[in-house]
């Protein structure tokens, strides 16, 4: 039976979820977006990306500031939904939202809670070295992703996963749960589990310091941090006076030379404990290119240093 419902997300891993509702023919009374931000070389604003779907599909989109406001609030009562489902929406819901739909707010969070709450669940879990991680629906509450668990499925990090890579297959399996989800929630044949205690780890928003490399590093850390800073922001470092992104890499053996050091001609970095190999980097202001690519308009050669 179709649902009347909110949606709330902004970016693209909400993306799947609100294709995916439209798709199975529920009823989305409005989407909520975070406000279009200035964005290229213009500064105009920008639609995030649910937003333009949602305007696509022609729904209606309301895409407040924040949700505190008595005027939003009722606003938000008055539409008699069934059911809000939460994707990456990025303000905080407060007590009134939670409470008016008929089922309550469902949130698609991209990891095995109680593991990595919080803004930047995919990297984190990247940085960790977790071999595992997935989607959890859960159903909303006042505190940061604390609510209980109504269904999650688990996904492998392989060795060379990146952010955009696991970006990706979680935000499908995301809306593919989210309707199983639903279904159950209307039949009510959906037990919430509350979260354990032991295990709460926390994804802090990733800060820009974090992005920069240091050779000093062992080179497995350092593997996982281009792997987790994928596409965007980047990891990065200093070649000479430009700041090059590193998109992907490959940890080998080497050593007996300073951290930072080209071991070879090919972009080998000799980290604090083994080597790194720069395998796809970026300029700025030019496009992502091979190492090869690269060193043809930029020759480096073995004993350079890398700041």
């Amino acid at each position: 039976m179709p649902l009347r419902l909110a949606f709330l997300g902004t970016p693209d891993f909400a993306v799947p979820t609100l294709a995916a509702l439209a798709g199975a023919g529920h009823a989305v009374a409005v989407a909520y977006c975070q406000p279009p931000r200035p964005a290229g070389r213009g500064q105009k604003p920008r639609p995030s990306p649910v937003q333009a779907l949602a305007e696509s599909l022609g729904l209606p989109v309301r895409t407040p500031a924040r949700l505190r406001d008595p005027a939003e609030i009722e606003a938000f009562a008055a539409l008699n939904l069934d059911v809000a489902v939460v994707a990456a929406y990025g303000l905080i819901l407060p007590q009134p939202i939670l409470d008016a739909p008929r089922l309550g707010c469902v949130n698609v969070h991209a990891s095995l809670l109680p593991r990595w709450r919080g803004a930047a669940p995919i990297q984190r879990a990247i940085l960790a070295g977790d071999a595992v991680t997935g989607i959890t629906i859960m159903q909303m509450e006042a505190g940061l992703d604390t609510g209980p668990m109504l269904m999650a499925e688990r996904v492998p990090i392989g060795p060379s996963s990146d952010t955009g890579a696991l970006h990706d297959r979680l935000a499908r399996l995301g809306a593919d749960l989210l309707l199983r989800v639903l279904g159950a929630l209307e039949r009510g044949s959906v037990t919430p589990t509350p979260q354990p205690e032991d295990g709460v780890t926390y994804a802090a928003k990733i800060d820009k310091a974090e992005t920069r490399i240091d050779w000093a590093r062992p080179a497995g850390d350092l593997h996982r941090l281009v792997r987790a800073m994928s596409p965007a922001p980047g990891a990065w470092c200093q070649i000479a006076d430009s700041r090059i992104r590193v998109l992907r890499a490959v940890p080998e053996p080497g050593g007996g030379a300073p951290p930072g050091t080209l071991l070879d001609d090919s972009l080998l970095v000799a980290c604090g404990d083994g080597a790194l190999r720069l395998t796809r980097v970026q300029r700025e202001g030019r496009q992502p290119m091979d190492a090869e690519t690269f060193l043809r308009g930029f020759p480096l050669s073995a004993g350079g240093r890398l700041g």
